[in-house]
């Protein structure tokens, strides 16, 4: 069935009518052609939480154990959504673990050491961490060094550079309650509900005025009964989520009351919705996956190739920066470690794990945020079963590589059926 849609400008256009099992069978398609998307993580997330509520259902399953998974998995997740930027263009940046060292260093010295406001000590972090782009793009971009080998040399310098600013293995302490606040406080229940109310409102009207524009320049649009399915959805999500934030958290009441949306979460919100916007609404956006598509393509169509391939660079080490702030506010110091160990590595996992190609050219915000949640919900579950450090990192091992190999064989996939 079709309708016909009456343009000022030039004859009738026909557009198919759009039906929710048009719409499935376009999705099906989509998936079976290998535009898989977040499919896999979104799978992997809901069986690893059925798994871990079913083995470990009173701990797993508690309240103040689904705050902890947010607050566990925040500096992770902050990474890792810069390194989307640089892996969309099928580069990596192995520096940036040890980047939001040096910025949460920085951050621990201004404040504590020198005295200065908590605003100061994060611009002063959030400003490294734009030098330290910069600078890596430049020898990207400009030199023309390998980002693996650029990275790698960073990776091994600024483990140095922390050594330096915490004076050779000392802990600085962040004692700034602004900045402790950050992974460690909650918002009051009433505004937990009064963000969620307006992150709800939000997207519903971005999701209609998107369908109307659409239908207005006769465009194929989502069924109508779609999109009143995901703004539901994303409501049921988010109301069930706060609800469960607000219930009492703290053991013992008469000492203190612990409930609330961490104040972590918002802020990540906010990213994820900037950095989505930027992605997927603005022309350098459209450049960054043109760039990551085909480079040389992206260059003849007058595309600045070395900008675009510099800023990527600046984006992650700045949003490894605002990831050291958060794990410095969640340990309330910075020490040698900081930044070290296996951040770098469940980072470039969860950008990976959500969906993000290694290849270049696909890939979103929101991959991060889910691919953080995968690791983040691997290491509170295993953790709560009693498994040691060495088998969690096998299996966050092995569903990395399962996440690759999804990605490689989808890429071949839509190679094969013409659909990239």
């Amino acid at each position: 069935m079709t309708t016909t849609a009456v343009r000022k400008d030039g004859p009738a256009a026909v557009t198919p009518t759009p039906t929710i099992g048009g719409h499935f069978r376009n999705y099906l398609s989509r998936v079976r052609g290998g535009d898989v998307g977040a499919l896999p993580a979104v799978l992997g997330l809901i069986v690893l939480c059925t798994v871990f509520a079913i083995m470990r259902p009173s701990s797993f399953l508690s309240a103040g154990n689904f705050a902890n998974l947010f607050t566990q998995g925040a500096a992770v997740t902050l990474i890792a959504m810069g390194l989307v930027f640089v892996l969309l263009l099928g580069e990596i940046d192995l520096s940036a673990g040890f980047a939001s060292g040096v910025c949460a260093a920085v951050l621990a010295n201004v404040v504590t050491v020198l005295g200065y406001p908590w605003w100061v000590a994060v611009l002063a972090a959030v400003a490294t961490g734009v030098v330290i782009g910069t600078t890596l793009g430049m020898l990207v971009a400009k030199i023309g060094i390998p980002s693996f080998v650029v990275t790698l040399a960073g990776f091994l310098a600024f483990q140095g550079v922390v050594l330096l600013l915490v004076k050779e293995g000392t802990n600085i302490s962040v004692r700034d309650d602004v900045l402790v606040a950050i992974a460690n406080r909650n918002l009051a229940p009433t505004l937990g509900w009064g963000l969620t109310a307006l992150a709800i409102i939000g997207y519903a009207a971005v999701q209609l005025l998107r369908h109307r524009n659409r239908a207005a320049r006769g465009l194929i649009t989502d069924p109508i009964a779609v999109v009143a399915l995901r703004i539901v959805g994303l409501a049921v999500i988010l109301g069930t989520a706060v609800y469960v934030l607000n219930l009492e958290r703290s053991r013992n009441v008469l000492i203190s009351s612990l409930k609330g949306v961490p104040i972590v979460v918002p802020i990540i919100v906010v990213l994820l919705v900037i950095w989505t916007f930027v992605l997927q609404r603005t022309s350098y956006g459209r450049h960054i996956y043109a760039v990551g598509g085909n480079r040389e393509a992206a260059r003849r169509a007058g595309i600045d190739v070395d900008r675009i391939r510099i800023s990527v660079f600046v984006i992650c080490s700045s949003m490894a920066a605002i990831g050291g702030i958060v794990a410095a506010s969640r340990a309330n110091s910075v020490d040698p470690n900081t930044g070290g160990s296996n951040v770098l590595l469940y980072a470039v996992g969860a950008a990976v794990i959500g969906g993000t190609s290694l290849f270049g050219g696909k890939g979103r915000v929101l991959d991060a945020v889910l691919g953080g949640a995968v690791v983040a919900v691997i290491e509170n579950g295993m953790g709560l079963m009693g498994y040691s450090a060495g088998v969690k990192y096998v299996v966050t091992g092995v569903v990395l590589l399962l996440a690759a190999s999804v990605d490689a064989l989808s890429r071949r996939r839509a190679a094969a059926t013409g659909t990239r």
